[in-house]
């Protein structure tokens, strides 16, 4: 799939411009930034996906499978046959994405990749369907190739993991991430919705370190309503 540079730089400052107005009302029905097909550990083909994406009248979202963008290229050609299909019809903006385990403060971590060109060099090391090691498996370096390759990294649901995300944050920003996966539903509450004293504390680190807000069901399962 060839990829036109003008148009993913494009793209990715409307990327940017979507997250810097996000808010905890924005997903899961106009903007969805996390989720994954059968091309990692999620049970949704690409064409079902995209479906659902169209029905629930989606603006813009990202799929991000596990060291993997073949779900992501599946999507963007039936996404292309469906807008040749339907001329006019208003189409949803994909951004290429992907979620990255790394290693922060001797943890490990997910690192988000979003907007970034899929073909780009500093990427192919974490586009192998498996984590990397050794000075790859590093945040900082994690980081730094999906920002070479054009894009702006996330950290995933960071009140997840081991450590805090207090003491996760501020690591995070210190090596260069852009942005944080504020509102997350941290209990898989249905019908969704982010979980609201861990995003209000991760929204708050976001503001002090000058970071991104993004949001995502994080869907495993069927639905892109829910997280399994």
């Amino acid at each position: 799939m060839t990829v036109n540079i003008v148009e993913l730089s494009a793209s990715r400052e409307q990327l940017k411009q979507v997250l810097q107005n996000l808010d905890a009302k924005s997903c899961p029905t106009c903007f969805n930034f996390h989720m994954h097909t059968v091309h990692s550990d999620g049970r949704l083909q690409p064409s079902a996906l995209m479906e659902q994406a169209i029905a629930i009248g989606l603006k813009g979202f990202a799929i991000t499978d596990h060291h993997s963008i073949d779900g992501y290229q599946a999507a963007q050609s039936w996404l292309e046959n469906w807008r040749w299909n339907n001329p006019g019809a208003k189409a949803p903006i994909l951004w290429s994405g992907v979620e990255i385990n790394a290693n922060l403060l001797n943890i490990e971590v997910h690192i988000l990749g979003y907007g970034f060109e899929p073909e780009h060099t500093s990427m192919k090391p974490y586009l192998q369907r498996r984590s990397t090691t050794g000075e790859e498996y590093q945040a900082a370096n994690v980081i730094c190739a999906i920002q070479k390759a054009g894009g702006l990294a996330v950290l995933a649901h960071p009140a997840r993991y081991r450590r805090s995300h207090f003491e996760l944050i501020p690591a995070a920003a210190e090596v260069g991430i852009d942005g944080v996966e504020t509102f997350y539903a941290y209990n898989n509450p249905n019908p969704w919705k982010p979980s609201a004293l861990q995003s209000m504390q991760v929204q708050q680190l976001a503001s002090n370190y000058s970071l991104l807000n993004t949001c995502g069901t994080d869907t495993h399962g069927l639905n892109l309503l829910q997280r399994l």
